[in-house]
């Protein structure tokens, strides 16, 4: 049994801290990773997203908006690192601080 190109979908994934919004869209042959995040309108409830700053990636891998899509994907847009990771292990080793395998801070 062949699926109909009307039930072909994709999904567009926004996440916040505390919700994340996964939106399904019909996908259409051809159809980009911009197509599908403007034809999901996640950006009229998340107005901080701007397709010009914010990274998008398919399944964890970073893409570029013109990025065709396949039945299935789902595209991923980023928010903007709260903390640059190394910044953060470079001031913990200037104060002194010991890191234990897996990121947490070791016990003295």
């Amino acid at each position: 049994m062949n699926p109909n190109s009307e039930d072909k979908m994709v999904e567009v994934a926004y996440a916040l801290p505390k919700k994340q919004v996964i939106i399904p869209v019909k996908f259409k042959e051809g159809m980009t990773a911009e197509q599908a995040i403007r034809q999901s309108k996640i950006i009229e409830q998340f107005p901080e997203i701007d397709l010009t700053v914010n990274k998008v990636g398919v399944f964890g891998k970073l893409a570029s908006l013109e990025t065709a899509l396949r039945h299935m994907d789902r595209v991923e847009i980023y928010r903007a690192l709260i903390a640059d990771p190394k910044e953060v292990r470079r001031q913990r080793a200037a104060e002194g601080k010991v890191m234990r395998k897996g990121g947490g801070e070791a016990e003295e």
